[in-house]
């Protein structure tokens, strides 16, 4: 149902670095770009994740409550993407580990200050 996510940035190059290095390990590229944003994928058909700045010309900012879960399949790989994300400059929202008796996850937040989580179920 989900074609895409977008998460606002007030750098592009320094989002592109980062979601190239974050995403690349689950095997994600990039399907596009243009000038003000870039979207990653396994194909354009599956869900993809961009990263634009703001049409209207204002500053992006975070939104409140606004978070982007990514399905990395394995609690390996959630550890995995959590740490690149503290690597590449992100900062931690909660350490990757099981909530409940399935849910595994790590929290973390970009270099834009928004909220993504790595997690995998079972």
């Amino acid at each position: 149902m989900i074609g895409y996510v977008t998460l606002g940035t007030n750098d592009l190059a320094k989002a592109a670095a980062f979601y190239d290095a974050l995403l690349a390990p689950v095997g994600a590229t990039r399907l596009w770009a243009t000038p003000r944003g870039i979207a990653w994928g396994v194909s354009e058909d599956k869900p993809m994740l961009a990263v634009m700045t703001p049409f209207d010309g204002a500053p992006a900012s975070v939104g409140n409550g606004v978070m982007i879960g990514l399905n990395v399949g394995t609690p390996a790989a959630v550890r995995h993407m959590h740490q690149t994300a503290l690597n590449l400059g992100g900062a931690d929202e909660g350490a990757a580990g099981l909530r409940g008796d399935t849910w595994y996850c790590g929290y973390f937040r970009d270099l834009d200050g928004n909220k993504l989580l790595a997690f995998c179920i079972g």
